[in-house]
């Protein structure tokens, strides 16, 4: 493809005209960071607005949701452009985005830690309240064999497709990237729809009691974090398209996104296995 070698050209030229006395990326002053954490104090302030029945919070809600959506796109764009076409992103650069981005999947195992355990304590021990039986009595779970087994069958699937696809695209392959790569992010949005549709069946709702309140806590908080890796995956394919990776080189942000959504699909299957199947049949 043209575009790829023409792009490797540019920027095996940018590493000789911008020689380094260092392996850092010491970066520059930049507006983002205040912008950000201003965009984000209008979120929250605005959201605690909403939440105590403010006629004007949904407005100051959705300014701040606006801001901070439109600072991370014209930040991230900047940190693109020094990865790729800057040659800011070192090697030891690299290597400390990834330490940096592992650290972070370890944070969000611990946050998944404390939802199991609230599952947990609530299930190996019933309170006399909901009768010392687990599930409580008068909720119906849903059927692990059913909706919770597809959505299984899809996280899994769509791991394994997007793993290929960067297999593709380290091996050179570019004109078979596009294939894996689409079914990876179409199994991941049948994921969404089918988590969707299962809420809208379910016998129970968020108010009956701790089961329904664990039930919700770790699906719905596994969703989103579906939803953010199909975002991430999203944008890595459109970085794709325009050639920003390049086998041995700049490959960080397709690595990432791909280590985020193995950490969705194992949380996924502990979830299936501990809430679904244990902790859903009597």
């Amino acid at each position: 493809m043209k575009k790829y070698k023409f792009l490797n050209y540019l920027k095996e030229n940018i590493k000789k005209r911008m020689p380094r006395l260092h392996p850092y990326h010491l970066v520059s002053p930049s507006a983002w960071p205040i912008l950000a954490a201003w965009s984000a104090f209008i979120l929250v302030f605005g959201a605690a607005l909403t939440m105590h029945f403010y006629s004007y919070g949904k407005m100051i809600f959705t300014v701040g949701f606006f801001l901070l959506i439109t600072v991370a796109f014209l930040w991230w764009r900047d940190v693109i452009r020094e990865a790729t076409f800057l040659n800011c992103h070192t090697k030891r650069v690299q290597k400390g985005l990834r330490i940096g981005f592992a650290l972070f999947i370890v944070s969000e195992i611990m946050f998944f830690f404390g939802f199991f355990w609230a599952f947990f304590h609530s299930s190996l021990s019933p309170s006399i309240e909901i009768g010392c039986v687990w599930p409580p009595s008068g909720v119906v779970p849903p059927n692990p064999l059913k909706t919770p087994l597809y959505n299984t069958v899809l996280l899994v699937y769509s791991s394994f497709e997007i793993t290929f696809a960067h297999k593709l695209i380290m091996a050179n392959k570019w004109e078979e990237v596009p294939e894996s790569y689409k079914m990876a992010l179409l199994a991941g949005w049948f994921f969404i729809i089918n988590q969707i549709r299962e809420y809208t069946v379910l016998e129970f709702s968020l108010n009956d009691g701790i089961y329904a309140s664990t039930f919700f806590l770790l699906t719905g908080f596994h969703g989103l974090h579906v939803i953010i890796g199909l975002i991430y995956l999203i944008v890595g394919y459109f970085r794709f398209l325009e050639g920003h990776f390049v086998p041995g080189y700049y490959n960080v942000g397709l690595e990432t996104a791909i280590w985020y959504w193995h950490f969705v699909d194992v949380v996924w299957i502990v979830l299936y296995f501990t809430v679904y199947v244990w902790g859903g049949w009597r």
